[in-house]
């Protein structure tokens, strides 16, 4: 009996199983926080998603809708960070959005946040 199996490389395979593992693994983060939303301070949406999104020291993808005023940063900002938001991010190293801000994030700009922010000031519109 001839033998049909194909072979494999064994280069290529296991590159590929770890990059469908890295797309399954991000699609789960993103819709745990999607789903974690709410209690993260802002409402579901889950047409439009998030207005604002990072990325935790807990390498966990946090996002909130509607923001407004002072939030804290759950997880510990760092890292990616997008604003969808109307407005200005302003960014702190303190809780309560104290002391000398460190970064700002214009509305519809991404960016990287180093090496961490504890809290970020959204404007409060009527």
């Amino acid at each position: 009996m001839r033998d049909t199996r194909i072979p494999l490389r064994t280069g290529a395979a296991p590159a590929l199983l770890l990059a469908a593992a890295a797309v399954a693994a991000a699609t789960a983060t993103a819709t745990a926080a999607a789903t974690a939303a709410p209690a993260a301070g802002g409402t579901a949406s889950a047409a439009a998603g998030p207005d604002f999104q990072y990325v935790g020291q807990d390498d966990r993808v946090h996002g909130l809708t509607a923001p407004k005023g002072c939030v804290a940063a759950e997880g510990g900002g760092s890292r990616a960070v997008t604003n969808h938001t109307r407005g200005t991010a302003t960014f702190y190293r303190e809780p309560g959005c104290a002391g000398a801000p460190v970064e700002r994030l214009g509305p519809g700009t991404v960016t990287q946040v180093r090496p961490y922010f504890a809290s970020v000031r959204f404007p409060v519109t009527g």
